[in-house]
């Protein structure tokens, strides 16, 4: 029977015979019998022209999507892709996969956010990566359209000078003052501090790691500690037998900055984020003359591009440069053509 009903279903199902002799069964997705067949009738048509034509066959955004997780289900940022795709896909419904076109891809994702630039380019960026696989890795498609990103700004470097950290320090609540501590001896981000066991620390040499699938670049970190970070894990002891920071006792799940913002509040401290605790642990690091190289390794960055945005912090170790220039000065202000026209005169 070509198409049939089941039991407890209201649904017409097709169950037929491709070309090669595999047996296909799945819902029309109707319940009238008309458009049953109908369904049934254009099936088979493309599955002939796919297998006696080499036709690719015509897919959907959401085959393309589930695939893209089911093969991308390792990444640390899967769950991100989740709820991006989770908000897109109603755009991509009434188009089919070979039929989406940059601007496709742009309207969509300025229906489902009206977030940032930045952030609209991270559902772009997913869009195209998801488009280029199914062109270049499952042949769904031909070509991969082009998928242009909007320009972002470039935004400003937000640290404190170390008196503003002291005052804010003195306005923290007890919970929160070893852990803003920690993060400006080490630049570690908010979720390694959070999630910071006790086996990951070797006191008597004054290490911690971060292992490589805690990393936000996904390769080990390895943070030599300084006296100041000592004295914030120190305060810590025996508080907790796994993880270091916690609150009444308890680790610190879902933290809300309520009380680090109230704190930059009395402290007069404005427009200032917990992550920029790693953006001032870095500027002061430049400012003392730390190189870049340095910095990445500390910081745990995946490349020195994304530690250039301190460089301007810190031109001291240009001026050696920058002297040469008065030596090429002083040597033209000495020349014999010179001194002869100063006799002459």
């Amino acid at each position: 029977m070509p198409i049939y009903k089941q039991e407890n279903s209201s649904f017409w199902y097709v169950d037929i015979l491709d070309p090669g002799g595999k047996r296909i069964r799945r819902s029309t997705g109707t319940a009238d019998e008309k458009s049953a067949q109908e369904f049934h009738d254009r099936l088979k048509g493309d599955l002939w022209r796919i297998t006696r034509l080499d036709e690719k066959a015509v897919r959907s955004f959401n085959e393309a999507a589930l695939r893209w997780l089911k093969e991308k289900s390792h990444k640390r940022s899967i769950h991100g892709d989740k709820i991006k795709l989770r908000k897109l896909r109603p755009f991509f419904e009434k188009i089919k996969l070979h039929q989406i076109t940059g601007e496709h891809c742009r309207s969509a994702v300025n229906e489902a956010t009206q977030a940032s630039s930045s952030t609209k380019n991270r559902y772009l960026a997913l869009l195209r990566a998801i488009l280029r696989m199914a062109e270049k890795e499952w042949t769904w498609i031909d070509k991969a359209p082009h998928v242009s990103l909007y320009k972002e700004k470039k935004r400003r470097i937000r640290w404190l000078r170390p008196v503003e950290a002291q005052r804010l320090i003195g306005f923290l609540p007890p919970h929160l003052v070893p852990i803003v501590r920690f993060a400006l001896a080490t630049g570690l981000r908010k979720t390694n501090i959070y999630s910071l066991r006790w086996d990951q620390i070797d006191m008597q040499r004054h290490v911690a790691w971060v292992h490589p699938d805690e990393a936000k670049a996904g390769r080990a970190i390895g943070i030599p500690l300084n006296q100041t970070a000592i004295d914030a894990l120190r305060s810590q002891i025996g508080k907790h037998h796994e993880v270091v920071f916690t609150y009444r006792g308890k680790p610190i799940k879902g933290a809300s900055n309520v009380g680090f913002y109230k704190a930059c509040d009395l402290a007069g401290i404005k427009d200032f984020r917990f992550h920029d605790l790693r953006h001032t642990w870095a500027s002061w690091l430049i400012q003392s003359g730390v190189g870049l190289a340095e910095l990445q390794e500390l910081g745990g960055w995946e490349s020195v591009e994304m530690v250039r945005r301190y460089a301007h912090l810190a031109p001291d170790h240009l001026h050696k440069h920058s002297k040469h220039i008065d030596d090429v000065m002083s040597y033209s202000c000495h020349t014999p053509d010179l001194e002869k026209e100063k006799q002459v005169a």
